[in-house]
């Protein structure tokens, strides 16, 4: 009888140490609704990074060039404090939050906006130049990540070392995104084609996920990396005069706009937390 209850106990704890360590994961499992409001956040990154930049502190005028003063660099700033707040509450977090999680999203997107737009305009790299530092930066981030951990898999993303490495590597990713994004759109295929594009290489990336056996691992940063060009192209699309290609929205409207949308998609699509690391797949 008290081997019974013994190891009734036993496999209760057991249990709740299963429930502990799958709930500990902070970021979301990766579904459909998890794409979607990814290229959402990532759109509203481009059009609220601009509306701060350019509409607000006029970085394209010429009183901007003349005073001397720097739009991009002073945006970069603004979103690059509410960004490192934003993932200083989501390290301490103690479960997942979508709320916190999108927030962190957006920041990190608005700020890689910024942030690009600095490096590839202001410090005179151009587009070439910018990406490839991007890209290096992203490479390094994600080979120390893998070096001090092991894998760089968001399934396992389970300590407060882990999450830092996490959005270290998702704002340079971001950032990377939008340089691309703006080199692609601004050569000849324009917004639209650019748009396309990304679109298409997205929907590659999906049916290797199901048709071949290719690291998850891989696919899933080569998405993240690339949704973020997408959301930069559509957001220049809204945003930007017709005579530059542009549909010419108004910045702050668009902002709003899908802001709306993804609040709407987190209300009325209930997202959960990703599994880890016994339930995670191997890379």
């Amino acid at each position: 009888m008290r081997v019974g209850l013994r190891a009734g106990a036993i496999s209760k704890v057991n249990e709740m140490d299963d429930r502990t360590t799958n709930n500990l994961s902070k970021v979301p499992a990766v579904t459909l609704a998890f794409w979607v409001t990814k290229i959402l956040a990532t759109t509203l990154g481009e059009t609220g990074g601009d509306a701060v930049s350019m509409s607000w502190l006029g970085e394209t005028t010429p009183s901007a060039a003349s005073s001397g003063l720097n739009g991009y660099l002073i945006g970069t700033a603004i979103f690059g404090i509410i960004l490192v707040v934003l993932v200083w509450l989501q390290i301490r977090a103690r479960r997942f939050n979508p709320w916190l999680y999108w927030a962190t999203i957006i920041a990190s997107t608005t700020a890689g906006t910024t942030l690009a737009d600095f490096a590839t305009r202001s410090m005179g790299l151009g587009y070439p130049g910018g990406s490839l530092l991007l890209f290096s930066l992203v490479a390094i981030s994600l080979f120390t990540w893998h070096r001090d951990l092991g894998t760089v898999d968001v399934n396992r993303i389970d300590t407060a070392r882990a999450e830092t490495f996490y959005w270290i590597t998702i704002t340079f990713s971001q950032t990377l995104g939008t340089a691309l994004g703006d080199w692609v759109a601004d050569g000849k295929l324009g917004y639209s084609g650019a748009a396309i594009l990304f679109g298409g290489i997205l929907a590659i990336l999906a049916a290797l996920y199901f048709l071949t056996d290719i690291s998850r691992v891989m696919l899933f940063w080569s998405a993240f990396i690339l949704t973020r060009p997408l959301g930069a192209t559509v957001g220049d699309l809204l945003d930007k005069p017709i005579s530059k290609g542009g549909l010419d929205f108004s910045r702050p409207l668009a902002t709003a706009v899908l802001a709306g949308a993804i609040v709407l998609l987190i209300l009325l699509v209930p997202q959960r937390a990703g599994s880890h690391p016994k339930g995670a797949t191997k890379p």
